[in-house]
């Protein structure tokens, strides 16, 4: 079985795995129709829904994933959204995820989430590089990799299907382990 998560934290969020206890904050924005589909899920019709999707982060970690951490913002010991280092390949690569409530919006959590996985990435796992790609619609997800300072490497025609059937542009963004240590930390390796 796999380890458990480390916990991450920054001045305003707490970053840790996900777990059943999460259901009613995850169901609270993952029924909204503005939230899901832009990031290529269905909206969820019942808590059921929500504890299954819940499930399936857990088992991901069977198949050599990490896991998926709930953001969790300290003030108010809230689940707000979701984050994670999706198609991990040890010692390479993956993309970072991220699902904020539109309850929180704009106030800079997704970005200061995504940096927590960022350094988790590179510093601890040894990341060479990590990406992200969202819908080219979707301008909230863009923004916060340009606040990352993401590179943008272009977009994929047709790259994703969702669930109603219907085809996407996507746009993608990445970074570098010297692109991130040159950046954040000045380091040259």
């Amino acid at each position: 079985m796999a380890s458990e998560l480390p916990v991450l934290e920054s001045k305003r969020l707490m970053l840790r795995e996900i777990t059943e206890q999460d259901i009613d904050d995850m169901f609270e924005y993952a029924q909204l129709p503005i939230v899901g589909p832009i990031a290529g899920w269905e909206p969820h019709r019942h808590k059921t829904d929500t504890k299954m999707v819940i499930q399936m982060f857990k088992d991901k970690k069977k198949y050599g994933q990490l896991g998926v951490y709930a953001i969790i913002l300290k003030e108010k010991n809230k689940m707000i959204g979701t984050a994670e280092l999706h198609s991990y390949i040890r010692g390479f690569k993956a993309e970072l995820g991220y699902t904020i409530s539109p309850k929180y919006w704009g106030k800079g959590y997704a970005a200061e989430a995504s940096f927590l996985l960022l350094k988790y990435g590179f510093f601890q796992l040894g990341l060479k590089r990590i990406e992200a790609g969202m819908f080219v619609t979707n301008k909230q997800s863009i923004r916060v990799c340009e606040k990352l300072q993401m590179v943008f490497e272009g977009i994929r025609k047709n790259g994703y299907q969702l669930y109603d059937g219907s085809i996407h542009d996507m746009a993608s963004y990445a970074l570098t382990d010297q692109e991130f240590f040159d950046l954040y930390y000045g380091i040259v390796k």
